[in-house]
């Protein structure tokens, strides 16, 4: 590809004007996954238990599937970016045939192991497994609606289409959101409803992604030879969050046999880390759009400049965020515990927890500059080396060294530093501007 623009470009949307629908798309579902708790939660512990088992069991494969929206971004804005937007649009109708086939396959397994799954979260088969697995038959059917909409606002995202993603993910959590309290209660169908308003929900999102797409006139019919290259980056976005799960779950193993304060203080500090997180990617969705669009028109020089804006915004929101979170410690863990035992270990990991987001603001919103570029490969080699080296060592010595929680976090702080010097030395270089194309078939 050749270059047809000598600097950066100022026309377009910002930074933050692509990354404030993002957060909101990133933020709608788990807020209405915490609604759903609080109404789950008021038909019992067994309901809850059920809801968190069958619920973690869905959340981790739609999380290993998110490939469908970041790799699906990075492939329309190159086209969306050298002019093509019907090549762009056709980028989401042969992640969308990947969608609906891979939901199936999710639909199909869940079916066939959902007992066993369940079984083997809750520790064992119980009421609480017997509800996990109730609510995941149900709610896996939703498993191809979910990934058609990933892979629905993955093209909008590389078409500089931000607004339709928030307004149609917003629509299907209304219609989820009204339904749960009915279904669950005055319809009397307990847990059961909660999944039924999941599915419907999702059903209503899925079915405005299709419609948009359908609008744009474009031909439907699948490409065998797009689909296995949108399934060459999406092997590598796999890879590399499946390393992610696996270095979450052994800290939380290791946080675990520590005892159960330190569970819970890990466990606040760890859901605080994923939800910060989420604010925090809304920039690499932008990098993701803007770094694709300018290589796609043949401007190193623009991405380049992509790339230190997002980095600024990452680095600047991280340190905004850090210092919040030292300033407002006092008040903020007593909204999650009261227990003294518990704070006080928070406490002690409360300051990896500031400490580290500005090294992950910037680190996030590099990941995008590189997803952006189709430079998958290396992001998927760097976690895995980051992890190997760095999470997964000090974490697992953490126990036996009698290090705690301490251990465990400093493990995941050398974690994202390792990752943060690899993705600024690369981006340093020029290796990343000519990543291997991410738009060919």
């Amino acid at each position: 590809m050749t270059a047809r623009s000598a600097g950066p470009r100022s026309e377009g949307p910002g930074v933050l004007a692509l990354a404030l629908p993002a957060l909101v798309v990133l933020a709608a579902e788990p807020l209405y996954l915490l609604v759903d708790t609080a109404v789950v939660g008021n038909l019992g512990t067994v309901a809850l238990g059920g809801l968190a088992v069958g619920g973690g069991l869905l959340a981790w494969a739609a999380g290993l599937l998110n490939f469908l929206a970041y790799g699906t971004t990075a492939r329309a804005a190159r086209r969306a970016g050298a002019g093509d937007r019907s090549g762009a649009v056709s980028e989401g109708v042969q992640a969308t045939w990947l969608a609906l086939g891979l939901g199936l396959a999710v639909l199909l397994a869940f079916q066939l192991l959902a007992g066993p799954l369940t079984r083997a979260l809750a520790g064992g088969a119980g009421a609480v497994a017997d509800a996990g697995e109730q609510w995941l038959r149900i709610a896996a059917v939703g498993a191809p609606l979910l990934l058609v909409s990933l892979a629905g606002n993955g093209w909008l995202r590389g078409v500089q289409e931000l607004r339709r993603p928030v307004r149609y993910v917003l629509a299907g959590s209304l219609v989820s959101l009204v339904l749960c309290p009915v279904l669950v209660y005055p319809a009397g169908l307990g847990l059961a409803g909660s999944a039924v308003a999941n599915v419907t929900g999702q059903a209503v999102t899925a079915a405005l992604f299709l419609v948009a797409l359908g609008r744009e006139r474009v031909a439907w019919r699948p490409r065998p030879a797009a689909v296995r290259a949108q399934l060459v980056i999406g092997r590598d976005l796999l890879l590399r969050a499946a390393v992610l799960q696996v270095a979450f779950l052994a800290a939380a193993g290791v946080a675990a046999r520590a005892g159960t304060v330190p569970l819970a203080a890990h466990q606040i500090a760890l859901q605080l880390f994923l939800f910060l997180a989420l604010v925090l990617d809304a920039y690499a969705i932008a990098a993701q759009t803007l770094v694709g669009q300018a290589l796609g028109r043949g401007s190193p020089a623009e991405a380049r400049a992509t790339a230190r804006r997002v980095a600024l915004w990452g680095a600047g929101t991280g340190v905004l965020i850090g210092g919040a979170l030292l300033a407002l410690r006092g008040v903020l863990l007593p909204l999650f515990t009261d227990d003294p035992a518990v704070v006080a270990q928070a406490e002690v990991v409360w300051w990896f927890l500031a400490g580290m987001q500005p090294l992950a603001g910037l680190v996030f919103a590099l990941d995008g500059v590189l997803i952006g570029a189709g430079d998958v490969g290396y992001l998927r080699t760097l976690t895995i080396g980051s992890a190997l080296l760095g999470f997964l060592p000090l974490s697992l010595l953490a126990l036996p060294l009698g290090w705690g929680l301490a251990g465990v976090w400093t493990g995941l702080t050398v974690f994202i530093a390792l990752r943060l010097t690899g993705t600024v030395v690369r981006v340093a270089g020029d290796r990343w501007l000519g990543a291997p194309e991410t738009v060919t078939a």
